[in-house]
């Protein structure tokens, strides 16, 4: 069995302490019960936090000071099947060489779909 699907997003906004990303809900990201499935809400997540970790830089296939997370908790509280999910990343922490970061994955209507922590480290 064959499965594809296809992941859009966009950044809305981003400064050195929040990013905030929306994806819109459509087929590529549903699962079998025609909701989002769960790792299109985890990656939307990450992605989220890897760019605010990122502080501005720019994203370059092999680049050094990727922030690789090396740990993720989730809390997927919520669904839809249509709509925008909005993801918003702030720090923690922001250390040195370790970054903690936050994301709430909410509808557009600001129900909660999901709290993610993600702890990142930056490549060498």
């Amino acid at each position: 069995m064959e499965v594809q699907g296809q992941i859009k997003f966009t950044i809305t906004q981003r400064s050195s302490d929040e990013v905030i990303a929306e994806m819109p809900v459509q087929p590529g990201i549903l699962n079998p019960f025609g909701t989002v499935h769960a790792g299109a809400t985890l990656w939307l997540a990450d992605v989220a936090a890897s760019i605010l970790v990122l502080d501005g830089d720019s994203l370059e296939k092999g680049m050094k000071g990727f922030p690789l997370a090396i740990n993720l908790n989730a809390n997927l509280l919520g669904n839809s099947a249509s709509g925008m999910f909005v993801a918003r990343s702030i720090y923690v922490k922001n250390g040195r060489t370790v970054k903690v970061v936050k994301t709430t994955v909410t509808e557009a209507s600001g129900k909660l779909i999901a709290d993610v922590t993600t702890s990142h480290v930056l490549s060498v």
